[in-house]
């Protein structure tokens, strides 16, 4: 898959939408012991992006389609729910609502599109939506967006950790490097949008929702999640 320039933006960790703020759960497992070099990186890596990753990819896509297609009544307001039911943890719905402000503020003024605007009238949407209905606003399909969310779920931990452990950025770079066949199946699977978005994948990962709600409550930490 080839993803244009405009998308390419989206996936940029450059994009002024905050994402350099979390760590999607590295720091709590940082904390708790269970990633202390680049091999534990690279199996948190994949448990996150075989469970977290699959369910934002999904999401994504199903936004990036509804985007393209509901110009005759937008149902963002289902769709953030079905977010919701797959996102159990209150921590973790807060930090996907507050990237979900910010990167609909940067997307609505980098691609102006109707989807854009209608989803801003949930105020804090979930993060995935936003990044599917940003896709579609820069001309990208579902897997597209299944592409850039599979991607982010990893790189954005994966760079928390150079910060966090003072790991070799060229060490993980390589075992992001290894994990690209897998991020390429994760983003293909979740391209494949049902009909009824109740159908949408829901692996759980029930000790990134305990890290989630331990990390809120820790008296000093280096990112919001």
């Amino acid at each position: 898959m080839t993803l244009p320039a405009r998308l390419l933006l989206l996936a940029d960790s450059r994009l002024p939408a905050g994402g350099h703020a979390h760590s999607g759960g590295l720091e709590p497992a940082v904390t708790a012991g269970a990633v202390a070099d680049v091999a534990g990186l690279a199996r948190f890596l994949r448990g996150r992006l075989a469970t977290a990753g699959l369910v934002s990819a999904a999401l994504a896509a199903a936004a990036c389609a509804h985007a393209a297609g509901g110009a005759s009544g937008w149902r963002w307001d289902v769709l953030d729910a079905e977010a919701d039911a797959r996102t159990p943890s209150p921590a973790q719905r807060a930090a996907s609502r507050a990237q979900g402000r910010s990167l609909l503020r940067a997307a609505r003024r980098t691609w102006p599109h109707p989807a854009l605007d209608a989803l801003a009238a949930l105020r804090a949407p979930h993060q995935p939506l936003v990044q599917g209905a940003a896709a579609a606003a820069a001309g990208g399909a579902p897997p597209d967006a299944a592409a850039v969310s599979a991607y982010g779920a990893v790189t954005g931990p994966a760079s928390a950790a150079v910060r966090l452990l003072g790991l070799d950025p060229l060490a993980v770079h390589r075992a992001l490097a290894d994990l690209a066949p897998e991020v390429d199946a994760v983003a293909a699977r979740a391209a494949r949008v049902p009909a009824d978005w109740a159908g949408l994948p829901a692996p759980s990962a029930p000790l990134l929702d305990l890290y989630a709600e331990r990390h809120l409550g820790a008296g000093l930490r280096l990112f919001e999640s």
